[in-house]
């Protein structure tokens, strides 16, 4: 079993960060303990940009100081004095006090950006020979022919294993778009060694800068802009110092305008065009020679805080165009857009099974929250399904729908106003060119649709006239397109109340023939598990009946997404200590579960102390399968159940995910009205994997 990797290259931009990322991704639903080290940083003055994107994506919990070697130029310092050895040494003894920590470290080689290029690559070779790590290649195929970029797999290889260097796959990255394909068939005819070769093409939004970084290079002085836009891509960037109307014909879409600070004319021109439906839009402005505009312009500018990024900069126009050949883009820790798609990138040109494979990492025991979410996504893409979302006027709907697309996990249907959703969409930097959008007032389902609800409810005493009205609301219009298969499920909630979205699955999708009721989970994911807590939403006082089957459908939830259901039924005592009318129904429920599924293994009545601490369980409830070791815990009843979960997501700093309906005949799920976007995310892919369980069932 391995215990470590090592990513490294030959070439500077080589994108090392995306493959790294990618193989995190990978490993922490593998390994519990899992950690990353890189020998040489550019400097230590300023946090090196991959350390801080890989800690805080995967919470590393050891001090930055701790996760890399030495810098460059102390490297080359003892290496000019004769000392290299001592280089190897000092980065060999901080890896080891790092692996005392991890039970898998990914190390992450220099980026060759030096003047001494050739000791960086030994060093990097040396290094993985040390710590007798696995090489994973990565090759810099940018603006490389088709003959060029095979040519380069293969003097990799050898240049590696020349070194001493096992390697364990090479990662063609940035390959041109037009010819990743014949590459692809070069690689599958004509390639004949064991170790691997992927191709990942360059993209655009990968291979630009941001604002922000642009803006942080040229040391620039903010006038307009939110943190919102200044993750926007440039495209690339242009001196402005023409006539207005030459200026306007040569704009293009995603450019950075430089132009001096007094050229009035072409800031208000790049307002206009940015405002303009036919004309392509700037990603910002740029003043320079320290000048500033007049006072009207100003208010002018202020006017676009929410849209346009404009700055201004001390150096004139020439130096400040000369500066951004200084501006080197990376996937910045905070920029979920460009992380989101690296990974996305990663996971379609990378097969993952086959590297996994080689990787021969055993899982752990328990499932650990990183674990658990990972193979929320790995699921959900599988088979892949049709989620409907009534909200699509917030924006962390869209900005949740654009993260499911990129990372493939759901087709996406989103209910409303089509001008008014690309509106708002355009207005986050959103394309959603790839969402189907469906107003329920225009929809040539409409009539079918009310008709529908009328047969279905006309017992109630509902017109046809009230029907046609009530299929208007987008929760029913939404939960009507489940019922007759035109979406798979629904997620909602982020702007809707509870009732507004669980009534109208009520009225016709209906429970579960196999099921008392409908109640709800919620995923709590703890610092190294994930737990189950029911019923913490739906049901205020279930009977003893009601109850079993809130835990029975409780386990086969936990099944369903690979935790091993271990049944607490909580209550104010353990075992037969107590007596009363609210452990008396526990009790019973832990009966009629162990009759109708005695294959679950259960525990009731059992206080919470006894079923998450070993030590408790030993002296309450000594040989028992599930005390000590609960995996599903099962409330009495809602006010007990609302007031734990939350109190544990506050005080444990737990991530709560849900609350999750179960017992409908298809999934329809709730979200909180303070939801995040990742919630967002979360919730619609646990509600496509519900819908790939729910296939079969009437």
């Amino acid at each position: 079993m391995l215990k470590n990797l090592y990513v490294a290259t030959n070439a500077p931009r080589s994108g090392k960060s995306l493959i790294s990322l990618g193989i995190m991704e990978i490993l922490s639903h593998r390994v519990e303990r899992l950690g990353f080290f890189r020998p040489i940083i550019r400097q230590t003055q300023t946090p090196d940009n991959d350390i801080e994107l890989i800690r805080q994506r995967y919470q590393l919990q050891v001090p930055y100081e701790s996760l890399y070697g030495m810098s460059i130029d102390d490297a080359y310092s003892l290496a000019s004095q004769g000392k290299s050895q001592e280089v190897l040494a000092q980065i060999f003894t901080r890896y080891k006090e790092l692996e005392r920590h991890y039970d898998f470290i990914l190390c992450e080689g220099s980026d060759l950006t030096g003047l001494a290029t050739s000791m960086e690559f030994d060093l990097n070779t040396q290094m993985a020979n040390q710590i007798d790590a696995p090489v994973v290649v990565v090759a810099n195929g940018f603006q490389k022919t088709r003959e060029e970029t095979l040519e380069l797999a293969q003097l990799l290889r050898e240049s590696f294993e020349d070194e001493g260097c096992q390697l364990l796959a090479i990662m063609l990255n940035r390959v041109p778009q037009d010819i990743i394909e014949n590459v692809l068939s070069d690689l599958h005819q004509q390639w004949t060694h064991a170790t691997p070769v992927y191709a990942l093409p360059e993209e655009e939004i990968l291979s630009k800068p941001t604002i922000s970084r642009v803006t942080q290079t040229l040391n620039a002085k903010r006038l307009c802009g939110t943190p919102g836009n200044l993750n926007r891509p440039v495209r690339a960037y242009m001196v402005a110092a023409m006539e207005l109307s030459n200026f306007l014909n040569q704009i293009q879409d995603g450019s950075l305008i430089i132009t001096p600070g007094d050229r009035v004319d072409l800031i208000v021109g790049s307002l206009a065009a940015f405002q303009s439906t036919s004309l392509p839009k700037v990603a910002g402005l740029i003043l320079t020679g320290g000048l500033e505009p007049a006072p009207v312009v100003k208010r002018l500018i202020e006017s676009f805080e929410d849209a346009l990024p404009i700055y201004s900069v001390e150096t004139d126009t020439y130096e400040t165009a000369t500066r951004m050949d200084d501006v080197v883009d990376t996937i910045a820790p905070g920029n979920r857009s460009k992380i989101e798609t690296a990974l996305g990138l990663f996971e379609k040109h990378v097969d993952l099974k086959k590297l996994e494979s080689q990787i021969e990492i055993a899982r752990s025991g328990h499932v650990t929250p990183v674990m658990f979410q990972y193979d929320l996504i790995e699921r959900a893409h599988a088979e892949k399904k049709r989620v409907v979302l009534p909200e699509a006027m917030d924006e962390r709907i869209l900005k949740a729908t654009k993260i499911l697309l990129r990372r493939n996990v759901v087709d996406v249907t989103l209910l409303g106003r089509e001008s008014e959703i690309r509106l708002l969409a355009d207005k986050v930097g959103l394309d959603l060119k790839e969402v189907q959008i469906v107003d329920p007032a225009s929809s040539p389902w409409l009539d079918d649709y009310a008709q529908t609800y009328y047969n279905l409810r006309r017992h109630k005493g509902i017109t046809e006239e009230q029907a046609r009205n009530i299929m208007l609301d987008a929760s029913y219009f939404g939960t009507m397109m489940v019922y007759k298969d035109a979406a798979d499920a629904m997620v909602s909630g982020a702007t809707h109340t509870t009732g507004q979205t669980i009534r109208p699955a009520l009225e016709f999708i209906k429970v579960h023939p196999s099921r008392r009721i409908v109640s709800s989970v919620f995923f709590m994911c703890m610092a190294n598990q994930v737990q189950v807590y029911g019923d913490c939403a739906v049901n205020p006082n279930p009977n003893y009946e009601e109850l079993a089957d809130i835990a029975i459908a409780s386990a086969e939830t936990a099944l369903s997404f690979g935790l091993e259901p271990r049944i607490a039924m909580l209550s104010y005592s353990s075992g037969t200590s107590g007596k009363g009318e609210d452990v008396d129904k526990v009790r019973a429920a832990t009966e009629r579960v162990q009759q109708l599924r005695p294959d679950l293994m259960i525990e009731g009545p059992i206080q919470f102390d006894a079923a998450v601490d070993r030590g408790v369980a030993q002296q309450k409830l000594p040989g028992s399968d599930v005390a000590g070791r609960a995996t599903v815990f099962i409330f009495p009843d809602l006010n007990t159940g609302n007031n734990t979960y939350k109190a544990v997501q506050r005080s444990a700093n737990a991530i709560a995910m849900g609350p999750v309906l179960q017992g409908l005949r298809k999934p329809i799920n709730d979200l909180s009205r303070g939801c995040s976007v990742t919630d967002i995310f979360n919730t619609v892919a646990i509600t496509a994997i519900q819908a790939q369980t729910q296939k079969s069932t009437p």
